[in-house]
């Protein structure tokens, strides 16, 4: 089933989205721009985690999450220790969501206009994986090429 395999491809990326934010060995670095690299990794960790509360955690679990959009890019200087929790705490909701999501409501329509057509929960889903590794591998970047004292 679908849910299955999103389930794992979540786990597996927000276990290393938290291994990323861990490895930070300067915590003011996940912070941290530079020329070229406007979003820190602590704003696109804050995304990630805004995106799947919102799009999942709201929309598909009925969780009372409300998004900022704004704050996800002009915050700054959350700890490290809070980043992780809230890692934690999208992973939670996002296997809970999963968990109670059938193959009827994959393949019906998402019930929020994302984009410019509407899709189906099952086509949102696998777009929100591919947009938490593509951030994932900027974080990755922004790590190795940020965080080097």
């Amino acid at each position: 089933m679908l849910t299955e395999t999103l389930k794992r491809l979540f786990n597996r990326d927000l276990k290393r989205l938290k291994s990323e934010i861990e490895a930070y060995r300067n915590e003011a670095n996940l912070w941290r721009v530079d020329q070229a690299i406007t979003n820190s990794a602590g704003n696109l960790c804050l995304h990630l985690i805004g995106n799947l509360n919102t799009y999942i955690g709201a929309i598909l679990g009925g969780t009372n999450y409300i998004r900022n959009r704004e704050l996800e890019f002009s915050l700054k200087d959350i700890p490290k220790k809070q980043l992780i929790e809230m890692i934690e705490e999208i992973t939670k909701v996002v296997d809970e969501t999963l968990d109670l999501i059938t193959n009827e409501q994959l393949e019906s329509e998402y019930p929020l206009l994302v984009f410019e057509e509407k899709t189906t929960a099952g086509f949102l889903l696998v777009h929100l994986t591919t947009h938490l590794t593509y951030h994932l591998g900027q974080i990755n970047y922004h790590r190795r090429l940020l965080d080097r004292e």
